[in-house]
């Protein structure tokens, strides 16, 4: 089995219904969720003009090659009606392969580890939560480092008075 990081984010409908369906499918296929991160309410990025987000990843396993996971992921995001409007624009589920393994993949239309993870608090922070020690393939920085550097402000918001974030049962 192969250890696998996955982003999941969402800014339409039932969002909180859309990750938890998202992890039903994702289970219900070649694909073993093991934990959740806390999901994060983030603002969007690019084109501000939006819903907020729901942000998390998961840790899971599976025995899929890299580009089969890509092929089953477009296909759970289309059955969750998942339609390209925009670029950054909204969307009933998105789903990104962060890690697979320690491996660096370079296809038409797959790069391991996803080119813009080291730019984006909103999955930095949940994959700190989850394996801040896990080193980064290509620069060889931990997520706790990665999300360090991070120098722009990005907002994530708490999800009650709290100040905690929002945790799904998995």
């Amino acid at each position: 089995m192969k250890r696998i990081f996955l982003g999941l984010g969402t800014n339409l409908g039932d969002r909180e219904a859309q990750i938890r369906t998202a992890i039903t499918h994702l289970n219900a296929s070649n694909i073993q969720v093991i934990k959740l991160s806390p999901v994060y309410e983030t603002e969007p990025e690019g084109f501000r003009e939006q819903p907020l987000f729901l942000n998390a990843v998961v840790e899971a396993e599976t025995e899929l090659l890299p580009i089969e996971l890509l092929s089953l992921i477009k296909k759970i995001e289309s059955l969750m009606k998942r339609k390209v409007t925009r670029k950054n624009g909204p969307r009933t589920i998105d789903i990104d392969i962060l890690f697979y393994e320690s491996e660096v993949v370079r296809l038409p239309g797959l790069q391991i580890p996803h080119p813009r993870l080291r730019e984006r608090r909103f999955v930095l922070a949940p994959l700190a939560d989850l394996a801040p020690d896990w080193r980064d393939p290509v620069t060889q920085r931990t997520i706790a480092e990665l999300l360090a550097a991070l120098t722009y402000c990005f907002f994530c918001f708490a999800s009650s008075a709290s100040n905690a974030f929002w945790r799904l049962s998995i």
